[in-house]
């Protein structure tokens, strides 16, 4: 029986893949074996000796400390792509609200009330005042084509808009789902540029903070849009209040509220709800749910945060599983402990991210006790596991 702890409130859809009768779920487990977390903040908790792996259900892990987790020997898991759909759809929204004045509309409404005239003669005369452009056959500029940001480009096609799509780094996977129609942009300026919609679906690093500043902003399109539903600080706040005032930008678009907007003429506010569906929080919790089943029973890793990637079929024999630094010698270390034994190595994997490793070895016996004792004795291993078919 696995122990999972979950924090915060959890779509109970993990059922289905953490059958009970393997796995006590619970919000009062103590020394977990996982955890299941959306918002709560890790950064104070103590980390147990037996804790083998933490899954955020959601794409953010900024609640987690990775490194202190890795140097634990404690993979941590996120679920890129679930909300995928959620995002996309409060995009969309967005870009009608940038357009429409349907925001400033429906304020302007809940003042109505009959008197000298009619609230349907008011309707007719003040309806002018919110006149705005139709999306179709405008540039929008997509900056980053992630699994939203693929959605975003592929909707704003199917809405008969010209979309621009930029991102170096793009997967080949993320690729073969965008739609022909969208035109590679060569650079950030040309989206800015060009476009008369620019949509941000960029992971928030200290590389790209406040990518959208005063000189960006200086480069748009005095009617252009903004919108931010990726992360805050990837906008500086005050050269764009700055450019709102000045009429240079027309619209901010965000779901990420600061003081320093309210109340800001032009400037439109979503209290961050990009992944508040149903659907999506589902979404979130199956997916984790699966990473934490495979690491645990299989040893396979896909969507860690902290630690490579290393997609692994169920073991057939004795398999030995070792989370460690990304060092010369290693491996190694690790395959002379195996060699005293006379263990034979049938099958080997070994995968890094930056400082941390991780190195599976498929054996043709059962390791002893003592051999395990001794790889986890090596300096730079973090965590040995012997995962038994």
């Amino acid at each position: 029986m696995y122990n999972v702890k979950k924090i915060n409130a959890i779509s109970p859809v993990y059922h289905g893949i953490l059958p009970n009768g393997e796995y006590n779920v619970n919000a009062d487990v103590e020394n977990p074996d996982a955890i299941l977390v959306r918002s709560a903040n890790l950064h104070d908790m103590p980390i147990n000796d037996n804790l083998l792996c933490v899954a955020r259900a959601g794409a953010g892990v900024n609640n987690i400390p990775l490194d202190k987790m890795a140097e634990h020997g404690v993979v941590v898991f996120n679920s890129p792509g679930a909300n995928a759909n959620a995002v996309k759809e409060l995009v969309l929204a967005g870009l009608l609200l940038a357009s429409r004045k349907i925001s400033d509309g429906i304020e302007w409404c809940k003042t109505l009330t009959d008197g000298e005239t009619t609230v349907e003669k008011q309707v007719e005369a003040g309806k002018n005042r919110f006149i705005g452009p139709e999306l179709e056959g405008k540039t929008l500029g997509v900056v980053g084509l992630g699994a939203i940001g693929v959605l975003v480009a592929n909707a704003g096609v199917a809405l008969g808009m010209n979309v621009l799509g930029y991102d170096p780094y793009i997967s080949v996977e993320h690729a073969w789902h965008l739609s022909r129609a969208v035109s590679h942009a060569l650079s950030l300026e040309d989206v800015i540029e060009k476009s008369d919609y620019i949509t941000l679906h960029v992971p928030l690093m200290d590389s790209n903070r406040d990518m959208i500043d005063a000189a960006a902003l200086s480069r748009m399109k005095s009617s252009a849009a903004l919108l931010n539903f990726s992360r805050g600080g990837l906008v500086n706040i005050a050269d764009v209040k700055a450019a709102l005032d000045a009429g240079s930008l027309r619209v901010y678009v965000t779901d990420f509220p600061e003081s320093a907007l309210i109340g800001q003429r032009n400037a439109i506010l979503t209290p961050h709800l990009g992944a508040s569906t149903p659907e999506s929080e589902d979404n979130c919790v199956r997916m984790v749910a699966r990473q934490v089943n495979d690491y645990i029973k299989n040893g396979s890793i896909v969507n860690a945060c902290n630690y490579p990637n290393c997609p692994l079929g169920k073991p057939t024999m004795p398999r030995v599983a070792v989370l460690h630094k990304n060092i010369p010698n290693v491996i190694g270390g690790i395959t002379q402990v195996l060699s005293e034994e006379g263990l034979n190595i049938e099958n080997m994997v070994n995968q890094s991210r930056g400082v941390y490793a991780y190195t599976v070895l498929d054996v043709a016996t059962q390791p002893s006790d003592a051999l395990m004792e001794k790889l986890r004795a090596l300096s730079p291993v973090y965590r040995v596991r012997l995962l038994m078919p």
